[in-house]
């Protein structure tokens, strides 16, 4: 049941309900024109992903700045964005399903949408699918770049596949999805480039022996918001698919030599509770802010620790400086930024000190 905004524009940030899913403009629109400026001399497109802000404006908003597209990984946030006019939509992921195919080719008459595939069976199935809606959907081939999780082996069998799609009526070889995820959040620039180095290299070598059999790829896509600079080096990506910049979480501040993009996203909590000495309690626990990858941090406040986590509550310790009131709003930095913005209904914009605009979290629970 989507939730009525919990401040209106206009509005002092202390006024905001909360907890509050909470934007500072400022450190948004920087992360926006940071990564615009970074790839404008690169050749290079943004397709931005959404999975991270299941937001069709703030999809719209990436796009003005240069984005080719988005990125989606379930068919749900596809229709999310395509009905709220976003034109260009690959799903960077595997969709199995009858129903689900349906559903994404019935999205080719209002949008161009792609989707990706690592094995002959659902390519059979894009194609059916495709028949029944009398669309041509383009399909990209994702490659096992070293994540060890989806993607068909690079080589031969990747150029098997990428000719079985191409040979269909229905379908049309759209080019390699090769992302590496298990290098974002790796710690150390000397791990990351390691890994990204092979990924480089076996994508490369895949599309040297694709246009050997005559296919070329019009999208070669990939790279996060922790190593996307090296994708970029390696002059072999056309697709640049970050999503976190825009928001950054805590996670990402832990690695050495971190993005160049600032914090902006926060989970606003209440001051619930200081009926204990050295804590406070917030009404940010589980299922305000995820702890998949590692507890919350307290913005701006380095005297206090959230330290533990329960349904409803946030227990912080008070390690210098005074407890804070009973009331006091604090901004909490999320470990894992995307599945936070899929526990709330709204943004809400604020803009030195004051609520300037609310946008839907348009694809939220997008799950199917």
């Amino acid at each position: 049941m989507l939730q009525p905004p919990p401040a209106e524009p206009g509005m002092r940030e202390e006024e905001v309900d909360t907890p509050a899913l909470l934007l500072d403009l400022d450190a948004f629109e920087h992360n926006l024109d940071t990564m615009a400026a970074i790839l404008a001399p690169t050749g290079a497109k943004l397709r931005a992903h959404a999975k991270t802000h299941k937001s069709s404006v703030i999809a719209g908003l990436q796009i003005a700045r240069g984005a080719v597209g988005q990125c989606v990984q379930k068919v749900a946030e596809a229709e999310a964005l395509a009905w709220g006019g976003i034109p260009d939509i690959l799903v960077s992921n595997q969709v199995v399903g009858a129903r689900k195919l349906a559903r994404l080719a019935a999205l080719a008459r209002i949008t161009k949408v792609a989707v990706c595939a690592d094995d002959a069976e659902q390519v059979a199935a894009i194609e059916a699918a495709a028949e029944a809606a009398g669309v041509r959907i383009p399909v990209l081939v994702e490659i096992d770049c070293g994540a060890a999780r989806c993607g068909v082996e690079p080589g031969p069998p990747a150029v098997a596949l990428a000719e079985r799609i191409a040979a269909s009526r229905h379908l049309r070889f759209g080019g390699l999805q090769s992302y590496q995820g298990s290098a974002q959040h790796k710690r150390t620039p000397e791990e990351r480039a390691a890994a990204i180095g092979h990924a480089a290299e076996v994508t490369r070598r895949t599309v040297e022996q694709l246009a050997q059999r005559g296919l070329g790829c019009d999208i070669v896509g990939g790279a996060g918001t922790g190593t996307f600079r090296l994708e970029l080096e390696s002059g072999v990506y056309t697709e640049i698919q970050a999503g976190s910049y825009a928001f950054m979480d805590a996670d990402y501040a832990r690695n050495q030599d971190p993005p160049p993009f600032r914090q902006s996203l926060f989970v606003l909590a209440t001051v619930m509770s200081r009926s204990i000495p050295g804590v406070c309690v917030v009404d940010a626990g589980h299922k305000a802010v995820p702890t998949d990858s590692g507890l919350p941090l307290v913005h701006g406040r380095p005297g206090l620790r959230y330290a533990s986590a329960s349904d409803e509550h946030g227990k912080i310790l008070v390690e210098d400086g005074a407890t804070p009131a009973l009331g006091e709003k604090l901004r909490l930095t999320p470990g894992h930024c995307d599945p936070t913005v899929d526990r709330y209904d709204w943004y809400v914009g604020v803009r030195k000190g004051r609520v300037e605009c609310l946008w839907p979290v348009s694809a939220r629970g997008g799950m199917a």
